[in-house]
């Protein structure tokens, strides 16, 4: 499997980034790179985004923000860029970034990401072995999956700003520029999930399957 792991520098991406359409920042968000640091700072690890879900907000009814503002759902309603964290099935953490203006509901849900840097902790952190190049698809490939390789949990990360290489996980860009995108429906949801909202990386091996969470 070939992984586009060149090692590049790396930029954070500003609040204006975020504060647009989920349609757009979703699109725009493919290619970018997740980042999460250590204690000195440093990146520890790192994987390039290649699939996500575009939500919007109230006016969307599989937006967690379509009944309204709640203690549970405030970081999408801004301000733009911070982390929002939820967990589903009793088992898995799923990390959203918010968008659109302060004050409007919106998110985007990352879908996989390709790992680039800190395989062995993401490994580590997932509880399995990388004996074969096939088995990195395990790592990152679905929103469970990739929420557990990064350490993502709502008490740590609800709420963090994404925006800042001081948070400990943010959102950069090293110059990528994602190939062909493909546009679906949203998978694994029940409502309104007849949607084309769901932007990925045509050809890329770490977009996640229907039924991978």
């Amino acid at each position: 499997m070939c992984l586009h792991n060149e090692t590049r520098a790396i930029s954070h991406l500003d609040r204006t980034f975020f504060a647009r359409s989920p349609r757009r920042v979703a699109r725009e968000l493919l290619g970018k790179v997740l980042v999460r640091t250590g204690d000195d700072g440093k990146p520890r690890m790192t994987a390039r985004i290649v699939e996500v879900e575009a939500y919007l907000g109230e006016q969307d009814p599989a937006s967690h923000a379509y009944p309204g503002p709640t203690s549970r759902n405030a970081v999408m309603f801004g301000p733009a860029g911070f982390a929002y964290v939820y967990f589903i099935y009793g088992n898995h953490y799923c990390l959203n970034v918010s968008c659109e203006q302060e004050g409007r509901a919106g998110a985007v849900l990352f879908r996989a990401l390709e790992p680039l840097t800190g395989i062995e902790e993401m490994a580590q952190a997932r509880g399995i072995t990388i004996s074969h190049p096939r088995d990195l698809i395990k790592l990152t490939s679905g929103p469970g999956r990739l929420g557990e390789a990064f350490r993502v949990t709502r008490s740590r990360d609800n709420g963090c700003d994404l925006t800042s290489p001081a948070s400990g996980l943010w959102i950069g860009t090293d110059g990528f520029r994602a190939p062909t995108i493909r546009v679906t429906p949203r998978i694994g949801i029940t409502k309104a999930a007849e949607k084309r909202l769901r932007y990925f990386i045509a050809g890329n091996p770490f977009v996640s399957g229907r039924k991978t969470l």
